[in-house]
């Protein structure tokens, strides 16, 4: 790989924290700048759901800190997070809060923003490939076609405080596909609710299970029947539902779509 004329990477100087994003879940998708992140930070707090080879490309000496959120267990919570990075950094370390997908799609990246602009802590925002995008497109599912729809909406499913606040009825009423994050919990309840809101039952929709990672499972179905085949297949978290006509193009995808193996 030729990276002649490829622009200079930036230093990651003591006392700053990156917030970045590691992608959906391979870790052949890290984009160059978090990848530079991960071999220069002295610290690593990072979610749950990063693969450990991303880990591994840390240099010899960082401290992995783990603060994964995982429902039903314990887990630090915010405030915790938010008062580690910032403890870290005036201690004089290279910080990188490295977290699965974007940290500003629903990663709470922005409290930890907030908290480190009121301890006056300089900080980088490394985006990352979301997992509703990504993580769609790479099982055959565009966000957007020409031929089906002109916008979509991201959800999240689950909060990580319990349920979730969207406002179901609503979304069902906009004739938009929906890409919903982490649903599982209450995909019976979201289910019933765009039903009750006007989305039809014969609504076309798929669930990705740990996208674009070895472990990944796509479930054809429809909206009025997805709870049941979620339970049926044994589909679980990490999840994504995606609902609309957007999820019938999968099929001519694949018919000639290369995979990552």
């Amino acid at each position: 790989m030729n990276l002649e004329g490829f622009p200079d990477l930036p230093a990651f100087p003591p006392g700053e924290v990156w917030l970045a994003g590691a992608g959906p879940g391979d870790p052949r998708l890290l984009t160059v700048l978090a990848l530079h992140a991960v071999s220069q930070a002295d610290d690593i707090v990072h979610d749950a759901l990063i693969d450990p080879r991303v880990l591994r490309l840390a240099h010899q000496d960082a401290v992995l800190l783990p603060v994964g959120k995982r429902g039903g267990r314990p887990s630090p919570k915010q405030d915790e997070i938010n008062a580690l990075l910032v403890e870290r950094a005036r201690a004089g370390r290279r910080v990188l809060r490295l977290k699965g997908g974007d940290p500003f799609v629903f990663g709470r990246g922005w409290d930890e923003v907030t908290a480190l602009s009121e301890a006056q802590l300089r900080f980088r925002i490394i985006p990352g490939l979301t997992a509703g995008l990504a993580g769609a497109a790479l099982a055959g599912i565009p966000a957007t076609s020409r031929d089906t729809n002109h916008a979509v909406v991201l959800a999240a499913g689950h909060r990580a405080e319990g349920q979730s606040t969207a406002d179901w009825e609503a979304l069902g009423r906009l004739g938009q596909p929906l890409i919903l994050y982490m649903p599982m919990t209450q995909l019976e309840e979201i289910v019933a609710a765009l039903q009750r809101g006007g989305l039809p039952g014969d609504t076309p929709a798929a669930l990705v299970q740990s996208a674009t990672t070895e472990a990944e499972r796509v479930v054809e179905s429809r909206l009025d029947a997805l709870a049941g085949d979620a339970l049926r297949h044994g589909i679980g978290s990490p999840c994504i539902a995606v609902i609309g006509a957007i999820a019938t193009l999968r099929r001519q995808a694949l018919a000639s779509m290369v995979g990552w193996s």
